[in-house]
């Protein structure tokens, strides 16, 4: 059974940073993708960001509205996905999801299968 978790949401304020954690256990997490989805009350989930570990450098995908703001990464000695999230933004505010075991050419959260309960990111102005 795969479990996925994330961690690190909270409250900021405008400006701020925060960086959200991801560890996926149950099956083979080497060859796969990653992707951080969210969710804001009232509006379809999207995809943030999602990082390609089939490719040998890693290719990664970031929505117009966090590129240059957000950065995937993932650390193979921990096991573990990051999204660092700086100049973070009132419009940011919203329930960010990981997931995993999806196509690693795909930022669609219809693509991916195993995903983690949520942490909440709030951003005031």
């Amino acid at each position: 059974q795969v479990q996925v978790v994330e961690s690190g949401g909270g409250s900021v304020q405008s400006g701020g940073s925060l960086r959200l954690s991801c560890t996926a256990s149950g099956f083979n997490v080497e060859y796969n993708a990653y992707g951080w989805f969210r969710q804001a009350p009232g509006k379809e989930r999207e995809g943030v960001a999602c990082i390609n570990i089939i490719s040998n450098d890693g290719s990664t995908y970031y929505k117009d509205s966090v590129k240059g703001r957000f950065t995937v990464s993932k650390d193979n000695a921990k096991n573990t996905v990051y999204l660092q999230m700086n100049s973070l933004k009132p419009e940011d505010t919203a329930l960010y999801y990981c997931a995993t075991g999806g196509n690693p050419f795909s930022c669609q959260p219809t693509e991916y299968d195993y995903w983690g309960q949520g942490t909440q990111v709030t951003v005031s102005s």
